[in-house]
C-alpha cells in the first residue's frame, strides 16, 4: 500500500460541515495522521486569515505544516507565520474584471486591508462575509478604491447565470485563471494560479512526489489538485458533473468523509 506523506484538504463543503465546523471524528483522525508524520495542508479559496482558526484547531504549526489560501495565490508556513509564495492580480487586471462585471451585470468583490471591497450589495457578497469573517467595505467607486494589486476577485450571481459565464470568462480572459468554488462564486486568479500549481510548488520544496499526495475536495476549484495528486478524492457532495474525475468518492462533508480517507489510506 502506498505511503502518503501529504494530505491536502479543501475547507468549505469538504473538511467543514455545513455549519463551518471540523467534526470530532475528522479532527481526531487528522491529529493521528499528523502524529504519524503526514503533513496536513489546508487549501482553500478563502483569504489566509479566514483559514487560520482551522489551522490552529488542527495545530498545523506544531507539525510544521502549511496553508494554501486564495485558491493557490498565497502559501503560508504556519510554523513561522511566513508567506513563502504570493502572486497577485495587477490593478489593471482587476479594473478590467470590474468593467466586465458591469457590462454583464454581475457583482464583483476583491480584498484590501483585510476587508472585502465591493461597490454593490448582494446576498452572495454577504455569504463571503459570513464565510471569511471579514467586514465589507462598500465603496462608491471600485476603481479608485482598488489602486493596487490584489490576490483575487470573485464574480457573483445566481448559480444558473454564473455557470454560463464560467466558459465565457475563460474565453474572454485567457490571461487569467478562472474557476467556480461555490455555485454562486466565480473566482479569478492570476494565470497559472490554482490549487495544484501551489501544491506542486510546496511539494517540490519538501521533496514530496505527486504519488505521495492525497487531495480531497468537492468543487471546480479543487479539480486541478484532484487530478494532480496521486490519490484524488471527492466527498460525496461533489458538484455532479465532476463526479467521475477523481480516483475515489467518500462520504459527504457532513458525514466525516475526510476521516474515512485517513482511516482507509493513511492509518495503517
Amino acid at each position: 500500500m502506498m505511503t502518503y506523506k501529504m494530505l491536502v484538504l479543501d475547507l468549505d463543503d469538504t473538511l467543514l460541515t455545513d455549519d463551518y465546523k471540523i467534526s470530532e471524528r475528522n479532527k481526531a483522525r487528522l491529529m493521528e495522521a499528523q502524529e504519524q508524520g503526514v503533513l496536513v495542508v489546508l487549501a482553500s479559496g478563502r483569504p489566509t486569515q479566514a483559514i487560520m482558526q482551522y489551522a490552529n484547531e488542527l495545530e498545523l504549526a506544531k507539525y510544521g505544516s502549511y496553508i494554501i489560501s486564495y485558491n493557490g495565490a498565497i502559501i503560508t508556513d504556519t510554523k513561522n507565520k511566513l508567506v513563502i509564495f504570493e502572486q497577485t492580480l495587477s490593478k489593471d487586471e482587476i479594473h478590467e474584471l470590474h468593467d466586465y462585471s458591469r457590462e454583464h451585470h454581475l457583482h464583483i468583490l476583491t480584498y484590501k486591508d483585510n476587508q472585502i471591497v465591493s461597490d454593490t450589495e448582494s446576498k452572495y457578497i454577504d455569504i463571503e462575509k459570513d464565510l471569511t469573517g471579514l467586514t465589507i467595505n462598500k465603496v462608491s467607486c471600485f476603481k479608485s478604491e482598488i489602486n493596487q494589486s490584489a490576490v483575487k476577485c470573485i464574480l457573483l450571481d445566481d448559480p444558473i447565470r454564473l455557470k454560463d459565464f464560467e466558459s465565457k470568462l475563460k474565453k474572454a480572459k485567457q490571461h487569467l485563471s478562472v474557476a467556480i468554488s461555490k455555485p454562486f462564486f466565480l473566482e479569478v486568479m492570476p494565470k497559472g494560479i490554482d490549487k495544484a500549481a501551489s501544491i506542486q510548488r510546496l511539494a517540490g520544496k519538501l521533496d514530496i512526489q505527486p504519488e505521495e499526495i492525497i487531495a480531497v475536495g468537492n468543487a471546480g476549484n479543487d479539480l486541478s489538485m484532484i487530478e494532480y495528486a496521486g490519490l484524488g478524492v471527492w466527498v460525496d457532495n461533489v458538484t455532479p458533473e465532476l463526479r467521475d474525475r477523481a480516483n475515489v468518492i467518500v462520504a459527504s462533508n457532513n458525514n466525516d468523509g475526510v476521516a474515512e480517507v485517513v482511516e482507509k489510506y493513511i492509518l495503517k
